[in-house]
C-alpha cells in the first residue's frame, strides 16, 4: 500500500494519567479517530488532556467486523490511533485481529512504547528477569487452570500472569496446594496507582495478606512466579566442570551432548543445567 494513512498502537497509562508520554499525546492529538477498547472508558482519559477526536469500538466482540472499516479508512489517507483501556493495546487486550490484518495488507502500522502493567511489575518484583514468560491471564476453568500452574514446576524462567480480582485468592489457593514454597512468588497490585503493594514469599504468604482485609482483595493484579529449582542432585561436580569448559568453546547443546555421553547421563537435563 502506498500513500495511506497509519494505525498508531498507542498505550496508556495503568494508573497514574502522569505515566502518559509526550509523543503518546502528540499522536492522539493529530489522528484523524481513535480506536478504543471503550469508548466511555477512554473518553475520561483524553477529556483530561483535552483530546478531541472522533472515538469508535475496537473490542473483543466486534474487532473482525471492525478490520476492513479500519482498512478502508487507512487506505483513503486517514490515521487512527488504537489504545485499549489501560496500558500496551494486544497485550491481554484487543488488537491482534486489526494488527494483524493490516500487516497482511503491508499497511503502515507504527507501534509506540509505553505502560505495560506486566513489564513494570516484572521490574519491580526482585524476581529474575533475564528470561521470563507472559502468560496473560490463567484459565477460568479449575481443571485447566490446575493444569497450568502445575507446568511451572518445570518452567526454569519467571512468569508472569494478569489475574481478576475475583479470582485472585482462588488462583494463589490453587498454587498453594501445586507448587513447593522453594518457589517465590510475587504479586503486585494496582500498579502505578496509589496503593501500590507489592507482596513476595510463598503462596501462603499472599494469601494471608489478601485474607487479611477484604480491600486487599481487590484492584489490578500481576502475579509473577519465579523460577522453579533444578534438580541436579544427577549431575556431578566433574560434569558439571566439563560442561562449564566446553561451552566456551562449543554451542551449548553440543556440549551437552559430548558431557552426556561421556558421563552417561541425559543430554536435555545437562543442557537445561547449562541455562542456570
Amino acid at each position: 500500500m502506498s500513500d495511506t494513512g497509519c494505525l498508531y498502537i498507542v498505550p496508556t497509562p495503568i494508573g497514574n494519567l502522569q505515566d502518559i508520554t509526550l509523543r503518546a499525546l502528540t499522536v492522539l492529538k493529530s489522528v484523524d479517530a481513535i480506536a478504543c477498547e471503550d469508548t466511555r472508558h477512554s473518553r475520561v482519559l483524553l477529556q483530561h488532556f483535552s483530546i478531541d477526536k472522533p472515538t469508535f469500538a475496537v473490542h473483543d466482540h466486534n474487532e473482525s467486523m471492525m478490520v476492513n472499516k479500519v482498512i478502508q479508512r487507512l487506505e483513503k489517507g486517514e490515521s487512527i490511533a488504537l489504545i485499549s483501556d489501560a496500558g500496551t493495546p494486544l497485550i491481554s487486550d484487543p488488537g491482534y485481529v486489526l494488527v494483524h490484518a493490516c500487516r497482511e495488507i503491508n499497511a503502515n502500522v507504527v507501534a509506540l512504547p509505553g505502560p505495560c502493567a506486566a513489564v513494570t511489575a516484572l521490574s519491580g518484583s526482585g524476581l529474575p528477569t533475564d528470561q521470563f514468560i507472559f502468560r496473560g491471564f490463567l484459565p477460568v476453568k479449575q481443571q485447566a487452570k490446575q493444569q497450568a500452574i502445575e507446568t511451572l514446576l518445570h518452567s526454569y524462567c519467571t512468569s508472569v500472569f494478569y489475574e481478576a480480582p475475583r479470582r485472585v485468592l482462588d488462583t494463589m489457593k490453587m498454587m498453594e496446594q501445586c507448587l513447593p514454597d522453594t518457589i517465590t512468588i510475587v504479586m503486585a497490585k494496582e500498579i502505578t496507582k496509589t496503593f501500590e503493594t507489592f507482596i513476595s514469599g510463598s503462596a501462603s504468604t499472599i494469601i494471608a495478606w489478601l485474607e487479611a482485609e477484604q480491600a486487599h482483595q481487590k484492584g489490578e493484579f500481576v502475579l509473577m512466579v519465579g523460577p522453579a529449582q533444578k534438580d541436579t542432585s544427577d549431575i556431578s561436580p566433574e560434569a558439571q566442570m566439563l560442561m562449564r569448559s566446553l561451552q566456551s568453546h562449543l554451542p551449548p547443546k553440543k556440549a551437552a551432548g559430548i558431557v552426556a555421553e561421556h558421563y552417561g547421563l541425559k543430554k536435555n537435563a545437562i543442557y537445561q543445567w547449562s541455562l542456570t
